[in-house]
């Protein structure tokens, strides 16, 4: 007795005791009745059912009483109909439970895609608000343009003076020639003044005034 007891293990299950029932295939068997179930639920089976029971009611009433396998009140009929009926009632509920089985499956699938979708979506969000931030700091097309405009004016301008300046510093430069190959009479002669020619000179005397010019 000690020793059956020791043998005895609590971590491992009892081996099961008494009849052992075959074993089969679950997969195969739910698939065959998922069979039997889909085919008694088209109308084909109803056809062919109240076929073979009109004939059996023809056959049992008016053929010769001695050929008649299943007189009135159609004993053996009923007790076949209650077989159909208690055999047809859990291979339909087992199709059930296995198509449960599969929507239960594929509503976790779509739960989770869902969820996946949702998780990508407000990335996606994120990311788009963040480009918008950013793009809040970019110079926009119509911005460039404007500065671009402005600058060609601005290089426009400085063109124009440019040309104005070198114009009338080639004329000074002709003034001069003219003046330096003019024979000296001793005259002093004014010489109108231009922009170049800035300000006036400033004698070197203090209060800044400008020279006297000789009487002629």
């Amino acid at each position: 007795m000690a020793d059956q007891r020791r043998t005895e293990r609590l971590d491992q299950p009892r081996e099961p005791r008494g009849v052992k029932l075959p074993r089969f295939d679950a997969e195969a068997f739910g698939r065959w009745s998922e069979g039997i179930a889909r085919g008694m639920g088209t109308a084909n089976f109803i056809v062919v059912m109240t076929v073979v029971i009109t004939i059996w009611f023809v056959w049992n009433t008016l053929a010769p009483a001695d050929l008649r396998f299943d007189p009135y009140t159609f004993t053996f009929l009923t007790l076949v109909l209650s077989l159909q009926a208690s055999y047809a009632a859990p291979l339909i509920l087992l199709a059930q439970n296995r198509q449960a089985d599969r929507d239960r499956v594929a509503l976790e699938e779509d739960r989770r895609r869902a969820t996946a979708q949702k998780a990508d979506t407000e990335y996606l969000a994120r990311e788009i608000a963040a480009l918008r931030i950013a793009l809040g700091e970019v110079a926009t097309r119509d911005f460039l343009r404007s500065e671009l405009a402005r600058l060609a004016e601005e290089l426009d301008e400085m063109g124009q003076r440019r040309q104005r300046l070198e114009r009338r510093q080639q004329e000074k430069d002709n003034r001069q020639e003219r003046r330096a190959h003019r024979p000296n009479d001793g005259v002093g002669l004014d010489e109108p003044r231009d922009d170049l020619d800035g300000d006036l000179t400033r004698d070197a005397r203090p209060d800044g005034t400008a020279p006297r010019r000789s009487e002629g």
